[in-house]
């Protein structure tokens, strides 16, 4: 792929600064929008690239952020050195939250950005500006998690009119310290719809999912391993052949590798607890997955269900 790309975009930069999370969330009527626009890294700072995109301006930007430079004086440097400036858009967040955003005089029409506490807004090739101004004021109004935040802009600068050619692709970058798979990198959540007629809202439900088998729970919100919930997860492992026990309702070693195997295998390993605590995202997800058999919720006493009698005759072949 070349270093100069165009899509004409509109996008996010944002801190939070509670989570000490950096994130980028962009769309655009763009093959696979998430494969240059958005770059984060976690302690430096995040920058969307767009509008003949720069893609340099990704690491060269993080790099400068990482060795102390604000947001304003790595844009400045970035630009200054960049024959083709007055194309260019960017967006940056340095690792302190500051905020700068930059339209080059030629990008199409319509193109700008704004700043905020800790986030940067930018478009081109837009119906309006109406879509910065929703995109800005829907971050600031959302709840949740930064990437809930940062979709939510998204989805309310498509509301407002978006990129004037439509829809296709979408991408949600976040980072934090050892955020990412088991806390081996800063990814935390690095999801991308690359082509897709309606990107933003298929973004959003792949954004549950991760937060379905990623998210870690609140301790304040895990239950304990009583009897019956014991009991609940061997009848679960045992219809999935994870376990091979008696319905006992006692929690023990056999009982704990079967049920933790299976969440595993269901890919839930990220919320799994390592004491006699569950996450109850994890019991209802696995309760949904294996429901209870009818002789089985009745009682976990027997093992067997009794098979129903053959009918005496056969039925009467069709004419």
């Amino acid at each position: 792929m070349s270093a100069l790309i165009r899509p004409a975009t509109f996008s996010i930069v944002a801190y939070d600064l509670n989570a000490k999370e950096w994130g980028v969330a962009t769309q655009s009527k763009f093959l696979a929008v998430g494969s240059a626009v958005p770059w984060a890294q976690a302690g430096a700072g995040a920058v969307a690239t767009q509008s003949h995109a720069n893609t340099s301006f990704g690491p060269k930007g993080l790099a400068l952020m990482a060795s102390g430079l604000s947001a304003q004086e790595t844009l400045d440097r970035l630009l200054a050195k960049d024959e083709g400036r007055a194309l260019r858009q960017v967006g940056i967040v340095d690792a302190q939250g500051g905020a700068a955003t930059f339209t080059g005089k030629e990008c199409l029409e319509w193109a700008g950005g704004v700043t905020g506490r800790r986030y940067a807004v930018q478009g081109n090739i837009l119906v309006g500006e109406a879509t910065v101004t929703a995109m800005a004021q829907a971050f600031e109004r959302a709840h949740g998690e930064l990437s809930d935040r940062l979709v939510a802009a998204l989805a309310a600068g498509q509301k407002a009119g978006g990129d004037k050619r439509g829809q296709q692709s979408a991408a949600l970058l976040v980072v934090r310290e050892k955020g990412g798979y088991a806390g081996f990198n800063d990814r935390y959540i690095d999801l991308r719809v690359d082509d897709h007629s309606q990107p933003i809202r298929r973004l959003k439900e792949i954004l549950e999912l991760h937060h379905l088998y990623f998210k870690r729970p609140d301790p304040a919100s895990l239950i304990p391993i009583d009897t019956r919930v014991a009991r609940e997860l061997q009848r679960i492992a045992r219809q999935s052949g994870h376990y091979a026990g008696r319905l006992t309702g006692d929690f023990d070693e056999a009982t704990r590798k079967a049920v933790e195997k299976l969440v595993g295998v269901e890919n839930l390993e990220e919320r799994w607890q390592p004491d006699e605590r569950i996450d109850p995202v994890v019991l209802e997800f696995l309760q949904k997955a294996y429901p209870a058999r009818r002789a089985q919720a009745a009682s976990g006493r027997s093992r067997t269900t009794r098979r129903p009698a053959r009918p005496k005759h056969r039925a009467a072949s069709r004419k």
